[in-house]
């Protein structure tokens, strides 16, 4: 259940702020992150190769059910060795959950040709509709003392965050016990199929090898790798400056997860209008506008003084890399010649892990040293905390990424069609651009 994940990651990251003080709190929201990236980082490979091996349905309800413990188990504790502990193993559960989850999606669909548009549909859940939901219900769980009137000392410092965390848990449980009750045996269709995949015992080690060369011999892989590095680094910065960037604004939690929803809702609105604009122009002039129009949209998030415009700021910025991430895709998927295709996207899945978590570790690093400092404009003196060079840093590095990428992709050949009669791929249009 995609909805308790993204309220998991904002519980507790409010939960580890209430755990520690002073400059230790830039690092909560990036440190949750992190503990969650680093089981996939480590060990993709074995994560779909468990899910090949054991039966999806059986490993979907034991992940839900272990990460209900898990998650229920971190308030009870209480401390911060255990949640980021707990955290990592919730990640270990999740590395198993999503590609036994993504492997059983073709045999719950009547034609093959369904699988495309589901692809599409379960993006916009995952990183649209769920994050909303999840920072809705962030938001309103914190926002009870404010709603019903109570005291702020009625819940406690940790009563709020320790709410959420049980609310988490027990959307899990519910996961688990939907996928028991109305979901059919997922492995039926492919288990034959797959079996003799299964006596490989080693890592796929192939995308760490020839990645430097994908990147050398092909400008369509490069371009995408360079557009996407810089988009990725400037989602870590988001996510390493979140936490301090919102006390910036004078707001508390719940504008924390408001902020949160409201890029991952512009994510949505992106990828819903790129395949929009792709009709009408090529897809790596989307893919590049996207990137470029994200850096400007950080740029707007660091310095805007206020949570509203910062709220609007912020879903632009979603917008940007939603339709770049799901432009990346599908030119990987439809350009990228088959015979390579899985290392490419393995290259793309591992870089943006890397880069997410370093410019997350990087950013929050950098907030603490900067630290609040006066500035003087015009004789006027304004306070700014770290997180604003920071976030600027990160729109400009955005906008320089998307200006590399589009000259890269440029000089990238489309592939030639191959065979004939019903075999024969349709005519692909010149990747001519127009000088505007």
């Amino acid at each position: 259940m995609q909805h308790a994940d993204w309220l998991s990651l904002l519980a507790l990251t409010a939960f580890a702020t209430k755990l520690v003080d002073g400059p230790a709190k830039n690092f909560a929201f990036g440190g949750v992150v992190l503990t969650q990236l680093l089981p996939g980082l480590v060990l993709a490979p074995l994560g779909g190769l468990l899910a090949d091996r054991l039966n999806r349905r059986t490993v979907m309800i034991c992940c839900d059910l272990a990460r209900a413990a898990l998650v229920l188990s971190i308030p009870l504790v209480g401390t911060l060795w255990w949640l980021f502990l707990g955290n990592l193993l919730v990640g270990c559960c999740a590395l198993l959950w999503i590609p036994a989850k993504d492997a059983a999606l073709p045999n719950l669909l009547r034609r093959p040709e369904q699988m495309e548009a589901a692809g599409q549909v379960g993006l916009v859940l995952t990183y649209g509709v769920s994050v909303v939901c999840g920072a809705g219900l962030f938001a309103a769980i914190s926002g009870i003392p404010t709603v019903l009137g109570l005291p702020t000392t009625t819940f406690g410092e940790l009563g709020l965050a320790k709410v959420a965390l049980t609310v988490n848990g027990l959307l899990f449980l519910g996961s688990a016990l939907l996928v028991a009750a109305r979901l059919p045996e997922l492995s039926r269709r492919s288990a034959t199929a797959r079996r003799p995949a299964t006596r490989r015992t080693g890592l796929d080690r192939a995308p760490l090898r020839d990645g430097p060369r994908f990147l050398r011999d092909s400008p369509l892989v490069a371009g995408l790798l360079i557009g996407m590095t810089g988009a990725v680094a400037a989602g870590g910065a988001v996510v390493g400056s979140a936490v301090p960037y919102t006390a910036s604004l004078g707001a508390g939690d719940a504008a924390f997860g408001l902020l949160l929803g409201a890029v991952f809702l512009g994510a949505a609105g992106g990828m819903a209008g790129a395949p929009r604009l792709a009709r009408r122009l090529p897809r790596e002039r989307v893919f590049t506008s996207a990137i470029t129009s994200a850096g400007g949209a950080l740029a707007a998030v660091a310095v805007t003084p206020h949570p509203v415009s910062a709220v609007l700021a912020a879903t632009a910025l979603g917008a940007g890399a939603g339709a770049a991430f799901l432009t990346a895709t599908t030119i990987i998927g439809s350009e990228v010649d088959d015979a390579v295709r899985g290392r490419v996207n393995g290259v793309y899945q591992l870089l943006v892990k890397v880069v997410l978590a370093a410019a997350a570790a990087l950013a929050a690093t950098l907030v603490t040293l900067l630290g609040p400092r006066t500035v003087t404009v015009w004789g006027d003196a304004f306070l700014v905390d770290g997180t604003r060079p920071v976030l600027l840093g990160a729109a400009a590095a955005a906008v320089l990424a998307g200006l590399a990428a589009r000259r890269r992709l440029r000089r990238a050949p489309r592939p030639v069609p191959t065979g004939t009669g019903a075999d024969r791929a349709p005519s692909i249009p010149s990747r001519t651009w127009p000088n505007t």
